[in-house]
């Protein structure tokens, strides 16, 4: 039963009818009891299993309580090659309060590492940046110390290392972030930087010798460089920043309209991957357009397969001929959209074919959340209920977040319900948290 094995169950109905009859059973008894156990065997499993489980289960909500940055940055290493699995558990840290840092070359390692209360993004998971190379950096800072900006990376890393599309990625990335320089400013001068070091380190690496036969000093030392100021616009860093990483980390083009799509669909991508109930059913989703392949079937009709992300996940809409002739037009990259369609299975994979689409109106979102501040000493439960009657009577679309102050170290916490910004409700607030509670 264990197994879900039916053939073999099915021989098992002699022995089992044989043996019940020997305990004293009539017939009517033992067919009415294996019909009960036939659906069952579907999900039983034995106890030794259920109770191993339960053990597992016990320890996964003690961790998350109790060391929740270090569970989810294990969590997200497991899941690494799993880009929907990773995209729910980022989620997941969003609302657990856990910023996940872009990788940086001074603080990352191979995978997800916990730093204080944050979770920094490993150097391994970036596109075109190797274990190897990961492993050089990591010796290079262990050896030579901390890296102090572009130039003194350069030189302080092995010269394989210095390879163009490597630095490319890892500027893309953001790894150099804690330089305080931009990478727009970076693109534009790392060509001509790892052109002017990387002969130097060549001839450092095969140890070239002075007029008196002994080994000349390393002449490899950081250069200076005027590094362009301005960075680029939100959409274009951050689509770089998907290209190197496979997800949008530093932030996400649908934070702050999550609202906007909760309202105009049935379910998140994640919900309906992974709930059953959504099969053969027609449903809505929405979310962001992050790819687009455009083909053409044999007879000539044009259609087309469009990947559709949200903060949980992602999947491929399949707009076939009549549908897309629709919304052609309308199909673009990194446009945010809502899309009717039925779910079905082909091959054991879900498929979402599209029948509908429509472009939400995102403009009236809040531009971020209305912040209150107040002192732990100050959250009391009159104080609590009364915000809460507040916040109730100003329904509306902008989330309310609130700063915890407990000496310096700050909590944020996600309040519901979202509310109207207006004088009157700031007045109110004002009233009972004081006249600075408003971030």
């Amino acid at each position: 039963m264990g197994k879900k094995d039916r053939e073999i169950l099915d021989k098992e109905y002699i022995h089992f009818e044989a043996g019940m009859k020997a305990n004293g059973f009539g017939d009517g008894a033992i067919a009415e009891l294996w019909k009960t156990l036939i659906p069952f065997s579907d999900y039983a499993f034995n106890r030794a299993h259920s109770a191993g489980y339960g053990v597992v289960s016990y320890w996964t909500g003690y961790l998350k309580a109790n060391y929740p940055t270090e569970y989810m940055a294990a969590l997200l290493t497991s899941v690494r090659d799993d880009k929907d699995k990773s995209a729910l558990y980022l989620s997941e840290c969003r609302r657990m309060g856990i910023r996940v840092l872009p990788p940086d070359v001074n603080e990352s390692d191979a995978e997800y590492t916990p730093r204080g209360v944050d979770i920094r993004f490993g150097l391994a998971a970036i596109r075109n940046v190797g274990e190897g190379v990961v492993a050089s950096i990591k010796s290079a800072r262990e050896t030579k110390g901390r890296f102090l900006s572009f130039g003194d990376f350069l030189a302080k890393v092995d010269v394989h290392v210095c390879n163009k599309k490597t630095i490319e990625s890892l500027i893309k990335a953001g790894a150099f972030d804690s330089f305080e320089v931009s990478r727009k400013g970076l693109m534009a001068v790392y060509l001509e930087a790892i052109d002017s070091i990387i002969e130097t380190k060549r001839a450092e690496a095969i140890g070239q010798f002075d007029l008196f036969g002994g080994v000349a000093e390393s002449n490899v030392a950081g250069i200076d460089l005027e590094i362009p100021q301005g960075e680029w616009e939100k959409a274009l860093l951050l689509s770089y920043e998907r290209e190197m990483l496979g997800l949008y980390v530093s932030d996400h083009p649908l934070l702050g309209v999550e609202h906007v799509l909760k309202a105009a669909t049935d379910m998140s991508i994640s919900q309906l991957l992974d709930d059953g109930s959504a099969m053969d059913q027609t449903v809505t989703i929405g979310g962001l357009i992050t790819g687009i392949q455009r083909k053409v079937t044999r007879q000539g009709a044009s259609w087309a397969i469009v990947t559709i992300e949200d903060l949980e996940g992602s999947i491929e809409a399949l707009f076939f001929s009549n549908t897309y002739v629709q919304y052609a037009l309308s199909l673009t990259e990194d446009r945010v959209v809502v899309i009717r369609g039925r779910v079905d299975k082909r091959e054991d994979q879900v498929r979402f074919t599209a029948l509908e689409m429509m472009i939400p109106d995102i403009s009236k979102g809040p531009v971020g959340p209305l912040v209150i501040s107040m002192p732990v000493n100050q959250c009391t439960p009159p104080i609590v209920d009364r915000m809460k009657e507040i916040l109730r009577t100003h329904p509306g679309n902008r989330e309310v977040h609130l700063h915890l102050d407990d000496f310096g170290k700050v909590t944020i916490m996600k309040l519901e319900p979202r509310v109207t910004s207006s004088p009157s409700l700031s007045a109110d607030l004002k009233s009972i948290l004081g006249s600075g509670c408003l971030v």
